[in-house]
């Protein structure tokens, strides 16, 4: 495999986390409490991102591939939950 087939993998296997964080911080006014966010549009995606990356690895590790629906369901719970805690959701 060569370094663009390695790029190439890599970025397939990070997409969903992106995708997922994007969305989240888009709509981070809609989910959660009304109150002013507290972090910047641009460290609430990076922290979504790097939760989503970790709960790809780990499904990785955790059934030896990629691409198990249990994986991204676990991807969508727990950028939820980590967005939840980011905009403060607990407050109304």
């Amino acid at each position: 495999m060569g370094p663009l087939d390695i790029v190439n993998h890599l970025l397939n296997f990070v997409a969903p986390a992106a995708a997922i964080a994007l969305v989240l911080v888009l709509c981070g006014g809609l989910i959660g409490s009304r109150s002013p966010l507290a972090l910047a549009w641009w460290l609430r995606l990076g922290i979504l991102f790097a939760v989503g990356v970790a709960v790809l690895a780990a499904g990785l590790v955790v059934w030896g591939r990629d691409g198990k629906m249990l994986t991204y369901a676990a991807l969508v719970l727990g950028c939820a939950t980590c967005q939840w805690v980011l905009v403060r959701g607990w407050r109304g």
